[in-house]
């Protein structure tokens, strides 16, 4: 497998990409039910410097727009109010569905001004164990380029 993940879930997905790629090897442990084909089942974590918010939003629509992809862009909340990212940022879920081009993607939501980091780790995990009815599978990474079997949501 590629072994390209969606993080960031609880809203540490910065933090956890630095130590990721600080990291000599980033080792990944999920149940079997976070194995995909393709990613996007899961919404990708976006975050955002809070300035700028909604023009931030509206750039991030129009980029997976222009990618093919299409989907709700919600402001997580907690408790009727954003949710805060220990960086004091704002987090973006983005439900595109399914992301074919993870590569694409990811330098789309680079290239806008407001998006601080997003939940795709492409390329930094180098192994991952999968978990599922008292069965563990380790999957080692295949090199960039290489042919997909599953990826890690």
């Amino acid at each position: 497998p590629a072994l390209t993940l969606i993080k960031g879930g609880g809203g540490a997905l910065l933090r956890e990409k630095i130590v990721a790629a600080a990291s000599a090897r980033m080792i990944v442990i999920a149940d079997r039910s976070k194995m995909v084909e393709t990613l996007g089942r899961f919404p990708l974590p976006i975050e955002v410097n809070p300035f700028g918010l909604r023009a931030t939003e509206i750039a991030v629509a129009a980029a997976a727009g222009r990618l093919g992809l299409s989907g709700p862009v919600t402001l997580r909340m907690t408790g009727g109010q954003p949710f805060v990212t220990d960086g004091g940022h704002f987090i973006l879920d983005a439900s595109f569905g399914r992301i074919p081009d993870t590569r694409a993607l990811s330098n789309a939501l680079h290239a806008i001004p407001g998006v601080v980091e997003h939940g795709l780790f492409i390329g930094l995990a180098s192994a991952a164990i999968i978990a599922g009815d008292g069965v563990q599978t380790v999957h080692a990474a295949r090199k960039p380029g290489s042919s997909t079997d599953h990826d890690v949501a």
